[in-house]
């Protein structure tokens, strides 16, 4: 009984502590997030200003991915070594540094190079989330990696926020923004935790060569792809389906972007959904039938309009099926809350089985969605080239989220068996 008290008592006391941490990660990587994302949103104005070809605009969009994967790993490793808070702080004072050069810079190398820089949001996550994994009671450790997760927000924000500044002020008035409140947020997390905060496990890995030892087995790496193929086919989308949209249904830019964002929110909330219920009925069902739903929605997505001739009595009719906007819609954002689910789930199994390596393991979770996530808008590109169909794309993330759960579900399945077979001996 006594036991069970102490128990108790150091949950209530990492809840308590969560109650400060959690908020101040999250709006961390809510800011960071957008930083990330910055150029998606204002880089066609530096598109006009800078007079960029096709190739230099796509460079400049793909950079801070590129770098966000790159780093993640590295900086996963260092939050390992010397605490997840100095991190965190130092990927924060780096984006503002970032900021600051944008004021600066007026070519399109320099602005390449901040773009690099962007990718300190990448380091701030594998940071992050063991930052608030060392906080976080088992019990409930699904739900608060969901909660920080869904910060990813921060990226959609930028739909809005962005354009509301340019207009207030212009385009310097963006970075000069975000460089306050990076270093408000860097500032409040210095005043308000404590450097012991950010270690875990003073006695676990920190070695490099240590810590890929625990990458020995075939199925961890196969983890690490479902989450990148999820996270993956959702960040692509984001970045897709303002273009699907506006050219589907004709409708403006802005407008369509505006739309997205039904996609990219409900999705990332809905990572704290999944997150929860996996603390509750296990990841392994949740994922599962989170990803059943993301292929309903892609089989009925994958449909492009057709026309259908039926020769009459008298002549030819011609019916046109196309699903209307509103039904688009719907599976759109069902598509991303299924997406957003499978994410909080294998999220949660992965740091789950990998807790006192947190931020090794989130840093091989980000580097495999961001690498998915940049090589699949290429791969949609070629596709709907070759086959002059616009929703390829939904087709393509069917067939490899169908692969997904074969596999998935064949492992889960097994490891349920065997589950029953050492409860029987």
């Amino acid at each position: 009984m006594q036991q069970f008290s102490v128990g108790d008592d150091d949950d209530n006391d990492k809840l308590t502590s969560l109650a400060v941490v959690l908020p101040l990660a999250v709006v961390g990587f809510v800011i960071s997030a957008g930083c990330w994302t910055i150029f998606a949103v204002a880089g066609a104005h530096l598109r006009n200003a800078l007079a960029l070809g096709s190739l230099e605009f796509g460079l400049l969009l793909a950079m801070p991915m590129a770098a966000g994967a790159l780093l993640a790993v590295p900086a996963g490793i260092a939050a390992q070594k010397v605490g997840a808070r100095r991190v965190m702080v130092a990927c924060l004072l780096g984006l503002a540094v970032c900021m600051a050069l944008l004021l600066l810079v007026d070519s399109w190398a320099g602005y390449l190079l901040v773009a690099a820089g962007l990718g300190l949001a990448g380091g701030f996550y594998s940071a992050g989330l063991q930052f608030v994994t060392c906080h976080a009671p088992p019990r409930h450790m699904g739900l608060v990696l969901g909660i920080f997760g869904a910060g990813v927000t921060g990226a959609g924000l930028n739909y809005y926020l962005v354009p509301l500044i340019m207009q207030a002020f212009s385009w310097k008035g963006v970075p000069l923004a975000y460089l306050v409140v990076l270093l408000l947020v860097a500032a409040l997390l210095v005043l308000l935790t404590e450097d012991s905060d950010a270690r875990c496990d003073p006695d676990g890995e920190t070695s490099a060569l240590g810590l890929l030892r625990g990458l020995e087995s075939f199925r961890v790496w196969r983890q690490y792809l479902f989450f990148g193929v999820a996270a993956g086919s959702f960040f692509s989308l984001a970045l897709w389906l303002p273009d699907f949209i506006s050219s589907r249904f004709l409708l403006t830019m802005e407008t369509s972007a505006r739309l997205a964002l039904w996609f990219v929110i409900p999705g990332a909330l809905a990572q704290i959904a999944g997150g929860g219920l996996s603390d509750h009925y296990g990841s392994g069902r949740v994922v599962v039938r989170s990803l059943a739903a993301s292929l309903v929605a892609l089989f009925v997505l994958s449909y492009p309009p057709m026309t259908l001739f039926v020769q009459g009595v008298e002549s030819v009719i011609a019916v046109e099926i196309a699903l209307p906007l509103f039904l688009e819609a719907f599976f759109i954002v069902l598509l991303g809350m299924a997406l957003g689910s499978a994410m909080g789930g294998l999220q949660r199994l992965v740091i789950g089985e990998n807790r006192k390596a947190a931020a090794f393991a989130a840093g091989l979770l980000l580097f495999s969605a961001c690498l998915m996530a940049f090589l699949l808008p290429v791969l949609f590109g070629a596709v709907i080239h070759w086959l002059g169909v616009g929703t390829a794309m939904f087709m393509i993330l069917f067939v490899l989220l169908a692969g997904c759960l074969f596999l998935f579900a064949r492992d889960f399945r097994r490891e349920e068996r065997w589950a029953l077979f050492r409860k029987g001996v």
